[in-house]
């Protein structure tokens, strides 16, 4: 699937803003996307005055002015990391860089700069990247581990409790009772997430529900438990399932869930309502049950899970929103907590759930008879 524009031009400036100074031709490499189409990007986006444009570099507009203001947030002159509060993210996370910005932004606005490092898909990818963010003299870190798995989670524990400097979860929850338990963190509540989807669907008169989702990610596996013991508790609900939105959404480690035939699955079971999870798997899905006859909503509400690019489809998706910005600012603020009170005086660890929001759309509608 062709990523939107929008959606492009998003992480385009995301990636501009929290380092302040990319070359043109490193953001193309690091972003997936040919020279031409970023050129083209950047061209629209400074016509638009959203960036700058000079000499193969593009900057945030506000970049000159904060150089005068605040040079203690860019390392002293140094070109170094000192001073700097690292981010750690997943290469190719669309999901996060919204995040990454709020935390930019109430960071920049305390005067201190960050340093945004990307995570490669490979399990133990972050790790690296820390090491390298010590090593440049970064007094904070705020990190979005990709975590496909829970061996993968569980495996990087030890180092990240023990690097030595404040650390802030996003989007991230430690197991109970494990080395990052006593961790700060910043997290949608997924739970309620979920509630707001299946609730919507049964305030509909939707009975039969199935959430076709993502299983690669802390937040996936959250959905997936959240779904299953929502739809279990409630007495409407008389038909639910779980299952894989795509054959490549798996944790990648170990015996693969199968991804079956969903809208084989809609009409075996008498499905009427589906979440699924995430959104670009969700557009492709709602394309495929269109091409095999089954057409949303009249046949089938869906509602999304994401609502990065929900709103985009030929059928504009309902969709759960959690609020990734905010999640940003949330571990920013936390950041601040910690690094404006010396070591040991800043009180106990903060755990932040921020609720998720339902975005109601064209592709729910109240279930009716079938037609003769």
């Amino acid at each position: 699937m062709r990523e939107p524009v929008e959606l492009r031009r998003k992480r385009i400036l995301a990636v501009v803003h929290a380092r302040g100074s990319v070359k043109v031709s490193s953001l193309a490499t690091e972003l997936a996307v040919s020279a031409v189409t970023l050129r083209r990007d950047v061209e629209e986006l400074a016509l638009a005055g959203m960036l700058r444009r000079g000499h193969g570099v593009v900057r945030p507009m506000e970049d000159a002015e904060r150089t005068e203001t605040v040079p203690a947030a860019r390392g002293e002159g140094s070109g170094g990391d000192g001073g700097a509060v690292a981010l750690v993210v997943p290469e190719r996370h669309s999901y996060l860089y919204e995040t990454l910005h709020g935390a930019r932004t109430a960071l920049e606005e305390a005067g201190i700069r960050i340093t945004l490092r990307i995570a490669p898909q490979a399990a133990g990818a972050e790790r690296p990247q820390v090491e390298r963010a010590l090593v440049a003299g970064v007094r904070g870190l705020l990190i979005a581990p990709r975590w496909r798995s829970a061996a993968v989670e569980e495996a990087d524990y030890g180092w990240l409790s023990a690097i030595g400097v404040p650390t802030v979860l996003m989007e991230r929850r430690a197991r109970p009772g494990s080395a990052l338990h006593a961790l700060d963190s910043v997290c949608s509540d997924h739970w309620y997430g979920i509630h707001l989807a299946v609730d919507h669907l049964v305030s509909l008169g939707h009975r039969r529900l199935v959430l076709a989702a993502r299983n690669d990610s802390p937040t996936a596996r959250a959905i997936r438990t959240a779904f299953a013991d929502i739809a279990a508790a409630r007495p409407e609900v008389e038909d639910w399932s779980v299952v894989l939105s795509s054959p490549t959404a798996g944790p990648g480690d170990g015996p693969q869930e199968a991804a079956p035939d969903l809208a084989a699955l809609v009409r075996e079971r008498g499905i009427t309502g589906a979440v699924l999870h995430g959104d670009e798997d969700a557009l492709m899905l709602v394309q495929r049950l269109a091409e095999s006859g089954i057409r949303v909503p009249r046949d089938c509400s869906v509602v999304a899970y994401d609502d990065v690019v929900a709103a985009l489809g030929t059928t504009s998706l309902s969709a759960v929103a959690p609020p990734r910005a905010d999640i940003g600012r949330a571990a920013a603020e936390l950041m601040l907590h910690r690094l404006g009170h010396p070591a040991g005086t800043t009180g106990p660890v903060r755990r932040i759930e921020l609720l998720p929001r339902l975005e109601v759309r064209g592709s729910t509608r109240r279930l009716t008879a079938p037609e003769n």
